[in-house]
């Protein structure tokens, strides 16, 4: 069975409160809630506007200071409010990595809403990437996993397709990826990215418009296609029609193509590593219908 990644350190609410206390006193009287614990970050919600994020193991704890880098000039763009931090925490004797506390993004995560109710974010999404790809600063990091060329990519989605069981339609989906990779590659500057943008990281309001978006874990620099993939993870055929028509001529023919391609990349990856996570095993399913076309 394959599983989530294991904690390199498990954080408990002890903890965190020990790290707010000595750090920031005048928020020690607020209630603290763990409300996730992902591939990456535990998530805690500490009072009714703010949350803490903590590394869970090594390889997350660069993406904690990419987040303290980034997110500020991508709120001051954002149409839609995202989690930007509100003070970069230090290493302490009972945890040793950064950590920050963010503002609380509310919302329902479209991974919740069926996928016919997520129609209405369509305008919104597509307005919050606009505001979001705009060419990086010196100094944001390239993610050596997401906006790079597909073809970067494709020992790990082999590797996944050779896994018969589940993948019984592997020979379609290699000659659709063999098809995105033939794509030409992103020939434009590096462009500021989510990284990471699915259906769990996407804040619905009441009726369905997007409320906000969080978990920047995987920011940087590179390709947008990987941002715009979240058209096949989120929305049916006839939605995403509307989401691609959203971005009328800015966004052309060839980057769909590797936007597609990004989708089965995304989509395998919750497929062949979340047995222990079915919301995320579900996006994986989901996902994969919409590249399939089923």
């Amino acid at each position: 069975m394959a599983r989530m990644p294991p904690a390199t350190v498990e954080v408990g609410a002890a903890v965190v409160h020990a790290l707010i206390r000595d750090q920031r006193p005048d928020l020690a009287d607020r209630s603290l809630v763990r409300v996730a614990n992902g591939w990456d970050n535990a998530t805690f919600r500490l009072g009714d506007d703010l949350a803490v994020r903590l590394p869970r193991r090594n390889e997350a704890v660069p993406l904690i200071v990419h987040e303290q880098l980034c997110l500020p000039g991508i709120a001051r763009r954002s149409p839609v409010p995202i989690p930007v931090p509100v003070h970069a925490g230090r290493p302490a004797p009972d945890f040793p990595w950064p950590w920050s506390i963010v503002r609380w993004v509310p919302g329902t995560a479209a991974l919740d809403r069926r996928p016919a109710d997520r129609a209405p974010a369509v305008d919104g999404l597509a307005a919050f990437l606009k505001a979001l790809h705009v060419p990086a600063a010196a100094g944001v990091p390239v993610n050596p996993l997401r906006g790079v060329p597909l073809p970067d990519r494709d020992a790990t989605v082999m590797a996944r397709l050779a896994d018969g069981k589940r993948y019984r339609q592997a020979a379609e989906l290699e000659a659709l990826w063999a098809q995105a990779c033939a794509a030409p590659a992103w020939d434009g500057p590096a462009m500021m990215l989510h990284g990471d943008l699915h259906p769990a990281n996407i804040l619905l309001a009441a009726e369905g418009s997007l409320a906000g978006v969080i978990d920047f874990g995987d920011v940087g620099a590179g390709d947008p296609a990987v941002d715009l993939a979240v058209g096949w993870l989120m929305f049916d055929a006839g939605t995403r029609q509307r989401f691609i028509r959203a971005f009328g001529s800015s966004v052309d023919r060839d980057t769909w193509a590797r936007a597609r391609g990004w989708a089965l990349i995304l989509s395998t990856a919750m497929l062949s590593n979340s047995d222990d996570n079915p919301p995320m095993f579900s996006v994986g399913e989901f996902g994969l219908r919409q590249v399939l076309g089923r």
